[in-house]
């Protein structure tokens, strides 16, 4: 379905296999009721044995196309029974096996990527391809679906955005060591297949495996990646055999993958005001409610009525008494007993005959013979069993309230924080009331939001003491969110330096831990250099200063406290600017102190692509030479002004370290830097500064520098800059001059590089 929207994947010069998996969304069967038409009047309900609810619709006119051409879906009637399937601008098919209407789910057969040997590196038959949903409806649901690899000793990364522009990244690692007869049925844990959960809000993703030749091409001759749903693929060793066996004996049609859909051009109208022009829920009895899958809503029958919400009068009343004839399910469900059933409007009532009346629920009468002395006796008794009910209620709610809030902070880490505070006398950071937070924030005002991850949101607030603050909010919490959030803290509460934003107080007392941080006034490296639109010129000398200050707080960080911290997502989006322009580092959720064994074994690598350090990912051990690998593109970026992972006229998706490697090696890197700070005063500096970014990259950790040598190159060519340009008119940006350090590092002129091919990871 999705052709049109995806680029065309080149396969990469590296001997990388990259596998991508062409989507679409899909789903839960849906309950709805064959008494009412689901469809547009005149238009088929049905394709097959699939029913298709508005807005979805069989051809253009019976499709809500005006919300979204991807509602429209073709009925291939050359099978038998007739199959639904989308088709895109350039053909794509793919089939649909159900539409939930009430869920808001579809589900879909997709193809499933893979790459077959017919020897130990040489392939015969590979199928890969990639996706974009930014102008559907359709997003893969991050609780019914799961990445998956089948194949021995093959690792595969899943890898794309999460909205508009937050990254992610993760894989998993299957081997065949152990396999025997009695691994049919497995879960995936490794043996023999894998699988990796998938994030909400993810818009495009691409699936690679580092797998450029195989040792067991006789035996398991083909390797496979897909995202599928949840509980449909269980591990057989059959599947390891043969070419395209798997797929011949259990997917010739596709693999199963659940999506959400929604309305995703606009939202729920607030209460009280008039639903916007094209608003969805066109029946009367029928509401609104957000999706819970990025951004839209969904469109729901009120309680008491069936049938479809986005049709004119497409909410009907459900006459609970004539399905109580029907079926004796029914009764249960709608009980009257002892009375006669009269419906109303979304609703009924129970009637009683003459000599009962209504047992007190309104849904059942009793007979009329108690005495009124114990009618009397009882609805005292009732009465003040329920005052006293009320109140014990109230004391236990107060007290589990108490005890919730105990809960919060202890699982947010507020007990090993007052431990850490303690030891080290730290009295910057203080503990906040969640009420501290919402007066800072004006109730987290829509129009305090800084910025939206993948995560959670960033709000500008102020304190009580005035003082301005940005605060971040955690959408969902999971066990993994929160032990990023109390690393975070405790990090934050051993750092005091210039160039790394100050941790001034968090709440813990509630179910997601909230931390403020001082306010940086000029937003990211990442929008300064890439966002302007039309661009800013930034001068050379403005570059230096905001490498050399960066350089320096990653120094600070692993060599100047008495336990080296791991940064982990070196990227220009965590690097913050002021108003003077000094930067300043930010984001430590993926850091990590290393007072960890060196050969501790990391089960999941973070980061961002692009940046990611390919020797960490392969080893799964995090150092110090990760974070100098990030900062060697931070580097590249300054050079080039271009993002880590760009388009190019073609307009396909490449990794600027890798380009940037292949163009200096060949000498021709020049064509790449950004044409603004090109001047043959300065050229010298800028060789220099591009040796040192390549001498940031070298593939393996031990070759390439600490960052307090980074520190020194960069401060030795601040003074060289300064010298060439001694002449020149000063810049217009106001910037700080820093002191350099009286040793300088070696010249890079002689380094050597090693090959790249068994190292690089890329999306292209």
């Amino acid at each position: 379905m999705f052709a049109d929207m995806h680029p065309t994947m080149k396969e990469p010069m590296v001997p990388v296999l990259i596998l991508c998996i062409f989507f679409l969304a899909e789903v839960r069967p849906d309950e709805a009721s064959s008494r009412f038409s689901v469809s547009l009047p005149g238009c088929p309900d049905k394709c097959g044995n699939v029913s298709i609810p508005y807005p979805f619709g069989i051809g253009e006119e019976c499709a809500a196309t005006r919300l979204n051409s991807y509602f429209r879906v073709t009925c291939n009637d050359t099978f038998h029974p007739p199959r639904p399937t989308t088709i895109g601008d350039e053909g794509g098919v793919v089939e649909i096996t159900d539409i939930s209407m009430e869920h808001g789910e579809m589900r879909v057969l997709s193809p499933i990527s893979h790459i077959c040997f017919a020897s130990s590196n040489t392939t015969f038959n590979k199928f890969g391809g990639g996706y974009g949903l930014q102008s559907t409806p359709f997003l893969p649901s991050p609780s019914h679906n799961r990445f998956m690899v089948i194949g021995c000793n093959t690792l595969g990364l899943i890898g794309g955005y999460q909205g508009a522009a937050s990254q992610y990244a993760t894989g998993c690692y299957s081997y065949c060591e152990g396999i025997n007869s009695t691994s049919d049925g497995a879960p995936c844990a490794g043996m023999g297949c894998c699988e990796a959960a998938i994030p909400a809000n993810l818009t495009d993703f691409g699936v690679t495996s580092e797998m450029n030749q195989s040792k067991v091409w006789k035996f398991n001759p083909c390797f496979y990646a897909m995202v599928v749903e949840v509980g449909w693929y269980s591990f057989r060793k059959q599947d390891l055999v043969g070419n395209l066996g798997f797929i011949d004996t259990r997917a010739k049609r596709g693999a199963p993958i659940i999506a959400d859909w929604a309305i995703r051009n606009g939202s729920c109208p607030e209460e009280g005001k008039e639903p916007p022009s094209g608003y969805a829920c066109a029946s009367a009895n029928s509401y609104c409610m957000a999706a819970n899958n990025g951004p839209g809503y969904l469109c729901q029958c009120s309680k008491g009525y069936e049938g479809n919400p986005y049709i004119l009068n497409g909410c009907q009343d459900i006459d609970e008494c004539l399905l109580r004839t029907q079926d004796s399910k029914y009764e249960e469900l709608y009980p009257c007993r002892k009375g006669a059933c009269h419906n109303t409007q979304g609703s009924y009532f129970c009637k009683c005959k003459m000599g009962t009346k209504s047992d007190g629920t309104n849904f059942g009468c009793q007979s009329v013979h108690a005495s009124a002395g114990l009618v009397i006796g009882l609805s005292v008794s009732a009465i003040v069993l329920m005052a006293l009910a009320c109140l014990y209620t109230m004391q236990l709610q107060r007290k589990r309230h108490m005890i919730e809030k105990e809960e919060y902070f202890r699982q947010n880490g507020g007990l090993k924080l007052y431990d850490e505070m303690r030891a080290r006398k730290v009295h910057t950071i203080h503990i906040l009331t969640e009420k501290e937070i919402r007066r800072a924030t004006d109730n987290y005002n829509e129009d305090r939001v800084l910025g939206c991850g993948g995560r959670g949101m960033v709000y500008r607030g102020t304190l009580d003491d005035h003082k301005e603050v940005a605060i971040k909010k955690s959408k969902v919490i999971n066990d993994d969110c929160r032990e990023e959030f109390v690393n975070e803290i405790i990090i934050l509460s051993q750092i005091n330096h210039r160039n790394i934003v100050r941790l001034l107080g968090c709440c813990l007392d509630v179910d997601v831990p909230m931390l403020a941080y001082e306010f940086v006034s000029n937003g990211t490296l990442s929008n300064f250099l890439h966002g302007a639109d039309p661009r800013s010129p930034i001068p050379l000398d403005l570059r230096l200063k905001i490498a050399t200050q960066s350089a320096e707080a990653l120094a600070y960080l692993h060599s100047s406290i008495s336990c080296t911290i791991l940064h982990g997502d070196v990227k220009s989006a965590n690097i913050l600017l002021d108003d003077q322009h000094n930067a300043k580092i930010a984001d430590f959720g993926a850091s990590a102190q290393k007072s960890m064994d060196e050969s501790e074994f990391i089960m999941l690598v973070q980061g961002t692509l692009g940046y990611l350090d390919p020797e960490s990912f392969i080893s799964h051990q995090l150092t110090e030479k990760s974070d100098v690998y990030s900062f060697g593109v931070v580097l590249l970026e300054l050079i080039t002004r271009k993002r880590a992972m760009f388009a190019d006229k073609f307009n396909e998706k490449k990794s600027l370290s890798y380009i940037f490697l292949l163009m200096f090696r060949q000498n021709k890197h020049r064509v790449m830097m950004d044409f603004e700070i090109i001047d043959e005063a300065v050229m010298a500096v800028l060789e220099k500064l591009a040796q040192l970014a390549m001498h940031c990259l070298c593939p393996s950790g031990d070759d390439r520098p600490t960052m307090k040598e980074v520190v020194e190159r960069l401060h030795m060519l601040r003074r060289l800059h300064m010298d060439a340009t001694s002449g020149c008119e000063e810049s217009y940006y106001a910037h700080n001059n820093h002191g350099g350090s009286s040793s300088l590092a070696t010249p890079l002129d002689d380094m050597t590089y090693n090959s790249m091919e068994t190292s690089t990871l890329i999306l292209v």
